[in-house]
């Protein structure tokens, strides 16, 4: 249980050392929570229990859901733990990939091996519009995607990977697009994924900066009324 007196905790997972979790970070700790950063490919352990935290976000990663790395094996398993204790859970990308993975889903390639890699567009399915806005277009970074879980509830869908955003039971989400880069990190991204831009279906660095310019400031509104949709609001308790 939460400690009265003490800000929530959210179990942030990540895949490399200079990762960060961006605006998600940003918004969740100026909403109150903090943040409890691990990082299992490094040799982070992750907690046998959530009772102490709000929930957990598992970010995305170079690596591929499938891989037989063990820390993708591990953390793919330990994914019981916020489904078992119903705690929310939000995978992004790679995140995402490892819910499917545990869930009884299929990680792929696409069958022409198209990628989205920069601006895409998103539609909202009738559930996801019930739920909430969604912006129009996304930004992307993936070479997989994913299919839907049994159970889930398609939340937004697209055209070249159909299962861009779902909901498994009260509280597992799993999204494919990246609403969490700051300006700095899709610079960064840029610069250092500029090889996949040969990749087929991929933009060209200056048109994931431009279409940022265009579309960002609806990605960010939408992503702060999804975070407090997943995650509630802070409210510190007090003795």
């Amino acid at each position: 249980m939460q400690k009265r007196g003490t800000q929530p905790k959210i179990l942030v997972v990540l895949h490399q050392e200079l990762s960060s979790p961006g605006r998600v970070g940003q918004m969740l700790e100026a909403e109150g929570f903090s943040l409890d950063i691990r990082r299992p490919p490094l040799g982070d352990p992750l907690p046998d229990t959530l009772a102490e935290h709000r929930g957990a976000i598992v970010f995305g990663g170079p690596m591929s859901a499938n891989d037989h790395d063990e820390f993708v094996r591990r953390e793919t398993e330990w994914l019981s733990v916020p489904l078992m204790e119903d705690k929310p859970f939000l995978g992004i990308c790679l995140g995402a990939q490892m819910l499917v993975n545990h869930l009884g889903g299929q990680v792929k390639s696409h069958d022409d091996g198209l990628v989205e890699i920069g601006w895409y567009p998103l539609k909202a399915t009738e559930e996801g519009r019930q739920m909430m806005h969604w912006p129009e277009m996304v930004y992307q970074f993936h070479r997989e995607g994913f299919s839907l879980p049994k159970d889930a509830v398609l939340l937004a869908t697209a055209d070249t990977y159909p299962n861009q955003a779902f909901r498994y039971g009260r509280n597992a989400w799993g999204i494919q697009f990246h609403a969490e880069l700051t300006r700095a990190m899709m610079q960064r991204w840029v610069v250092r994924g500029a090889h996949r831009f040969v990749l087929p279906g991929a933009q060209q660095g200056r048109d994931h900066l431009g279409g940022r310019l265009v579309w960002d400031m609806h990605l960010k509104k939408w992503l702060g009324e999804f975070l407090e949709m997943v995650f509630g609001r802070a409210e510190t308790s007090a003795e």
